[in-house]
């Protein structure tokens, strides 16, 4: 009997003394049952990845980078990350030309970065059908919608995701994406950013509001802040558009998204400010954020377009991104 009472009074004295390894346990018992139900591609552990996905009958691809912080067991954020027209996936995955993996490890989400439409077989020179815009793509008529779609239901096969923490952001055109998507996919994407590229979309009537940041350059040469295209914004100006102004792309998205119309002013420094249209009951917020110099660039990325302006360092484009989508 004392013999019984000794070892239960021990076991009690273990328990009590080691809740975290009880607790860490407990963890890597979820992430396995988790991991269970994932695909066979799954996010095992953090790292960079490529994947092919045949869609629409083309063979597509798309990178995945998860941090070092990841945890299977937890419903992580995601982040897509869309390059510009020309572009391509590992462009804009490489830190220094946006600074998305270095903001992935920083913050903790998931980025999956896509390639867009390319006859190229290493997929260069791609573009994405963002309505009025841009390329092949557009002339196309490449269901791009369908194709991102289709990476991300894929992607919440291969990890444990948070449906309510899924952002797209973009350069250039594939900014321009990233508000097609807001149109057309708000149940998918729960906010988006656009970078030096407006909203250029034939059609807009979003099921839902919307979070949308936006990010220019007063100075931009390619996509200009009050409309039009500039003269170096294509070798042929067929593959492009007269681009949709800032202001008129703020306009349109406070209107849709039932934001206030008068901003108030959320951050200012040195060669940049940031306008927040906070939203009305319903409804979700807009953010513009002005650079005075960078040209047709991302703002605090190292590298910018060759033989042109450098981008702006005045904000880092990520942390103006992840503070907006993270905000109540």
């Amino acid at each position: 009997m004392f013999n019984k009472l000794i070892a239960a009074a021990l076991a009690v004295i273990v328990v009590t003394a080691a809740p975290a390894a009880a607790r860490d346990m407990l963890r890597e018992r979820i992430a396995e049952r988790r991991a269970g139900s994932l695909g066979k591609d799954r996010l095992a552990r953090p790292g960079d990845y490529e994947f092919l996905l045949s869609h629409d009958g083309l063979n597509r691809r798309y990178l995945v980078h998860v941090p070092a912080s990841y945890d299977a067991a937890a419903r992580n954020a995601v982040v897509i990350g869309l390059h510009g027209s020309g572009g391509h996936a590992e462009h804009f995955a490489r830190d220094e030309n946006s600074g998305v993996v270095s903001a992935s490890e920083k913050y903790g989400f998931i980025a999956v970065m896509p390639n867009g439409y390319s006859d190229n077989r290493r997929g260069r020179f791609a573009t994405w059908n963002a309505g009025a815009c841009c390329g092949d793509a557009r002339d196309r008529k490449i269901d791009d919608v369908g194709f991102i779609t289709a990476v991300i239901t894929r992607v919440k096969r291969q990890a444990v995701i948070d449906d309510a923490r899924v952002y797209a952001m973009g350069m250039s055109n594939g900014a321009m994406m990233a508000y097609r998507l807001a149109c057309e996919r708000p149940d998918l994407v729960r906010g988006v950013m656009g970078v030096a590229g407006t909203d250029n979309t034939l059609a807009c009537n979003p099921s839902r509001p919307t979070p949308v940041l936006h990010v220019h350059a007063l100075n931009d040469t390619h996509v200009l802040f009050n409309g039009g295209a500039g003269d170096d914004a294509f070798r042929d100006p067929a593959k492009v558009t007269e681009f949709t102004s800032v202001p008129a792309t703020i306009d349109k998205w406070v209107a849709l998204n039932n934001a206030e119309r008068a901003p108030r002013r959320v951050v200012t420094v040195d060669g940049a400010r940031c306008d927040r249209y906070d939203a009305k009951p319903g409804g979700a917020p807009v953010q513009l954020c002005v650079t005075e110099s960078g040209g047709h660039s991302w703002p605090g990325a190292k590298n910018g377009r060759k033989g042109k302006e450098p981008p702006s360092q005045a904000i880092n484009a990520n942390d103006v991104m992840w503070a907006f989508f993270s905000a109540p």
